[in-house]
Formats: C-alpha cells, sequence, structure tokens
C-alpha cells in the first residue's frame, strides 16, 4: 500500500490530486479558459487518414506521404481550407519542377482525391486546370516469325542450337 492514499506517483500525477497542493491563487471570474484541459482533443488530420486507410486496405504509406506532401507543398495550411485550385497547383508542380511520370502524379491525384472524399467529405470540382505528365512513348517490341527467321538466319552456324530453339524444332546436335 502506497502512503499517499492507494495511488503511486504516476497515477496520483496523471488524476490531476497533485494539483491541489500547488494552486495557491484563484482565478478571477473575468478570466476563464477557453478549453478544458481533461477535455478530449478531437483527432488530428492524418490519424483520420490512416484509420480509413485501414478500412480500405489501401497503401497507408504512399497516401500519407502525397497528402503530408501536399500540405507541406503550401506551407501547412489544412486541406479543408483549400479546394482544387490548391490541388491543380500541387499537381501541376509535380510534373513541370518534379519532372514525375504519369503514373507517379496519378497516385498523387489518388491520395489528393481520396483526402477530401472520403477523409473530409468535400467535392472537389473537376480539375481541368492540370499540367497531365505525358506517358511514356514506349513501342512494343515484337518480331513477327518472319523476322525472327531472318534474324536468326544471319547468325553464323554456331547459333545453330539457339536458332532450333526459336523454330520450335527438334535441335539436330547438343552443345558440348
Amino acid at each position: 500500500m502506497y502512503k499517499s492514499g492507494g495511488q503511486c506517483a504516476y497515477h496520483r500525477l496523471k488524476s490531476g490530486n497533485h494539483l491541489n497542493h500547488m494552486v495557491s491563487f484563484v482565478l478571477s471570474p473575468d478570466i476563464t479558459p477557453s478549453v478544458s484541459p481533461d477535455a478530449p482533443r478531437p483527432p488530428k488530420l492524418l490519424d483520420l487518414v490512416r484509420a480509413r486507410l485501414r478500412t480500405k486496405h489501401y497503401s497507408i504509406r504512399t497516401y500519407v506521404f502525397w497528402i503530408r506532401r501536399f500540405i507541406y507543398f503550401h506551407d501547412k495550411r489544412h486541406p479543408r481550407d483549400m479546394g482544387a485550385p490548391e490541388v491543380e497547383a500541387f499537381l501541376s508542380d509535380l510534373v513541370v519542377n518534379g519532372r514525375v511520370a504519369a503514373s507517379t502524379q496519378n497516385q498523387a491525384l489518388s491520395a489528393l482525391l481520396f483526402l477530401y472524399r472520403e477523409v473530409l467529405e468535400i467535392q472537389l470540382p473537376w480539375l481541368d486546370n492540370i499540367t497531365r505528365a505525358k506517358p511514356s512513348q514506349r513501342l512494343p517490341v515484337v518480331l513477327t516469325p518472319a523476322e525472327v527467321r531472318a534474324v536468326l538466319d544471319r547468325n553464323s552456324h554456331e547459333d545453330e542450337f539457339a536458332r532450333q530453339i526459336w523454330l520450335d524444332r527438334e535441335p539436330l546436335w547438343q552443345p558440348k
């Protein structure tokens, strides 16, 4: 049993009983605290985002990264105080100054749309003024069967084994 009436020092501090002995002044009636110290604080924005992401089974790290980057881009303003122009400015800056790929820009857009729709429950108007990243212009490297035969016929006979395999024939000989 503890000497202080059954509580250890940690629980005494937590319950606030120690304040009775420390406060030696009385507040005047015109000075009232605006928020009670015992009142629960509302959850922070990123905590709300993480909780909503968990329920949807989305990638917490990726979405929180893009949302945090958006907030820092606009000097730590709350997203509720921002709207479509700020989202467009951020996404356009990613392309122009950050030189990101189209898929990266789409990932950032998805994270911000999730923030506004799912967490803040604000519908953004259609984002028309975004500078879009150009998708890569990759041509598929596919050869027709005739082109494969032409390439393999130009090789020397030392590559006969590979040529026979490419043409789906039984090799005439096995390499040593």
